[in-house]
């Protein structure tokens, strides 16, 4: 049987110790096996172990606000999972299982601690790092899957193109068209009644030269409304790809459960005949 020395020898999280470092630690770490589909722990139990995958693999994911399952990891031999909230001392923001029969060697900060009274320059501060920086990759995949496209493009937008959706909103509203028609009719019957005193005579060569100008100016802002709309619907197809992706994942998941446990009752059937001599 291997001994847990040669064991931690072979981990990469524990490569660079040298020999009496790595004996220290092997004194410390229990080794645990895991059935297949055992939970190895949840969302928000007390982070007091850290489990480094010596045979096997294991399913690590988190929850998103849509009670969606996001898949982190699948670390297998020598990967390690849950040393952020064991190295923080908080509460785990995942939850892990094992996807078939495995063997992790189970990891506690007390026999971090222990290593380090005796090693000081083992390297604490280098897996507190690497604590934080899966705690923050965990947040940014919950992020990313509850995105708003809404809220991303107006975090993004710039004063021009702010301008341009106001112009767009107001330009495409009833309240303009009334102000225009009125301010047409008011144009028009001003410049009839003056008669040889009107600045603009029928018909009206300067208000046809204002209406082109407008046209003209209109349009392009129009335009640039119309492309961050068409960003807003191409950010919202991406996530609604991404929504019906976890969807089927979730129905083939509950499918294989479904016929794992179908199984299970003609073997539980197989041996209840069996049994009653039937």
């Amino acid at each position: 049987m291997i001994s847990k020395h040669e064991i931690l020898r072979s981990v990469p999280l524990f490569a660079p110790l040298d020999d009496e470092e790595t004996s220290v630690l092997a004194g410390q770490v229990e080794l645990r096996n895991f059935a297949a589909s055992e939970r190895i722990y949840r969302i928000g139990e007390p982070g007091q172990r850290a489990y480094v995958v010596i045979a096997g693999k294991i399913r690590v994911s988190t929850v998103d606000e849509d009670q969606q399952e996001v898949v982190i990891d699948e670390p297998s031999k020598g990967e390690f999972f849950g040393f952020a909230s064991m190295l923080e001392q908080t509460p785990h923001q995942t939850m892990a299982i094992a996807l078939e029969d495995a063997v992790c060697l189970e990891v506690s900060r007390d026999d971090i601690a222990a290593l380090l009274e005796r090693k000081p320059d083992a390297g604490m501060d280098l897996l507190s790092t690497l604590g934080r920086q899966f705690h923050a990759a965990q947040q940014l995949v919950r992020i990313r899957a509850t995105r708003n496209p809404n809220e991303i493009i107006e975090r993004k937008a710039s004063w021009s193109e702010r301008i341009a959706d106001s112009v767009a909103h107001f330009g495409g509203s009833w309240t303009f068209i009334i102000i225009f028609i009125g301010f047409i009719v008011i144009y028009s019957l001003i410049n009839i009644l003056l008669r040889k005193r009107a600045w603009d005579p029928y018909p009206f060569i300067l208000l046809n030269l204002f209406l082109s100008m407008l046209a003209a100016i209109q349009a392009p802002v129009i335009m640039m409304s119309q492309n961050r709309q068409d960003t807003k619907d191409r950010l919202r197809g991406e996530l609604d790809y991404d929504v019906n992706r976890r969807a089927e994942s979730e129905i083939q998941a509950l499918a294989r459960k479904l016929k794992l446990l179908d199984e299970k009752i003609v073997e539980v059937l197989n041996l209840v005949r069996r049994n009653s001599g039937i």
